[in-house]
């Protein structure tokens, strides 16, 4: 019987990679003699580099970056997959709004000049594509400080470049007149995937100042200030329609900034783990998949890890079933995902018990899934 793990972070409780092994560990445990392929997911935010790098067997890297403030430094992590072509980043090891206290949010004074500075150092790994997950950034910029530490000709008003050493922050959204192609940069030759579900366009009142702005602590004020830039930044530089595009807002318009400046593409971060970890042909003669994440709620239907791996096991024909931490309501939409059941750590702990006690649970959720499937108790499509 072969069962391949293909689960997402518990989080506040444990990595994809932990979730992962704890489900194979109660497996094992009431069978010794499955074989289990650990596949651990993300789906482009926190935790998609340790997820990455634990289901193709690479490894981690560490640079010391610039941090969301200029004079802030940062040891940032990386990773190189298995196959030593691939690397991914996120772009919150660097820039990410965690890294500040609450009285350092400001997006008129933060960078994603340390974002960049993790590609090129990714990029000197001699990797051929880079995935970049955008998810929790401290930045409004529209990515002119990744865009300068990538080494790209930034010319300010008045006609001047930019001082490479001087990061470019929200407030110089103004200035900015054009971001040239830069044939040095060691960005240049390297494919760049930005993972991100996100779908706002840079500006208006569904981008990127107006609807993440103030949880980066931006005010009223200045969150008028910032869309009016991130237009005007589009408008100089002749990339209105790069801005319009579904993900051009996230992460402060960095989505904009990959699009516009590096030629990256965006794709689903969910998508990009399933490819990238070839889950599909990890499933070719599997009799079950295991999927899982902290909550299986509306959020999950949209898009998250979990959901589109039992999409992918539906069109397969492989059952799925989903270990979570709790469920909402909404969770039995996933039936129509592919998703044939899922099973609960709380009951009959409460929440909190359940994260203190997470591995446990899951080993033992995993042995009691094994035998209900054994005694075919559980649906098979």
């Amino acid at each position: 019987m072969k069962i391949v793990v293909a689960a997402d972070k518990f989080k506040g409780s444990l990595s994809a990679p932990e979730v992962a092994r704890a489900i194979a560990a109660g497996l094992r445990g009431a069978d010794p003699a499955i074989a289990i392929d650990e596949c651990p997911m993300a789906d482009g935010g926190e935790g998609t580099v340790a997820a990455l790098v634990a289901a193709t067997n690479g490894r981690i890297l560490t640079r010391r970056v610039t941090g969301p403030l200029p004079e802030m430094k940062v040891d940032a992590t990386f990773g190189i997959l298995g196959d030593g072509k691939t690397a991914v980043v996120e772009m919150a090891a660097a820039s990410g709004l965690a890294l500040l206290e609450a009285e350092d949010r400001n997006p008129l004074n933060t960078t994603t000049f340390g974002t960049g500075e993790l590609l090129v150092a990714a990029a000197e790994q001699g990797v051929r594509q880079i995935i970049l997950g955008i998810g929790g950034s401290a930045t409004v910029d529209g990515g002119i400080g990744c865009a300068q530490a990538c080494g790209l000709p930034v010319i300010l008003e008045g006609g001047g470049p930019v001082c490479a050493t001087e990061p470019l922050c929200g407030r110089d959204l103004d200035s900015v007149i054009l971001i040239k192609h830069g044939r040095g940069s060691p960005v240049e030759r390297v494919k760049i995937t930005v993972a991100s579900d996100v779908s706002n366009p840079l500006y208006g009142p569904d981008g990127a100042a107006a609807v993440f702005g103030p949880q980066k602590g931006a005010t009223a004020q200045q969150v008028r200030w910032l869309d009016d830039a991130l237009r005007g930044l589009a408008l100089r530089t002749g990339k209105l329609d790069q801005a319009a595009r579904p993900g051009a807002g996230a992460a402060g318009g960095l989505g904009f900034g990959m699009l516009a400046f590096l030629g990256a593409r965006l794709q689903s971060g969910a998508q990009i783990m399933i490819e990238a970890t070839r889950l599909r042909e990890r499933l070719a003669g599997a009799d079950l998949c295991i999927t899982g994440e902290g909550c299986l709620d509306a959020q999950s239907l949209s898009g998250k890890a979990p959901v589109a791996v039992a999409r992918l096991c539906k069109e397969l024909g492989v059952p799925c079933v989903a270990t979570v931490g709790s469920a909402s309501p909404d969770a039995a939409a996933g039936r129509a995902a592919g998703l044939v059941e899922w099973l609960t750590l709380s009951p009959p702990a409460t929440i909190e018990e359940s994260m203190r006690r997470t591995v446990e649970l899951l080993e033992v959720r995993a042995a009691e899934l094994l035998q209900r499937w054994k005694r075919r108790e559980i649906e098979r499509p």
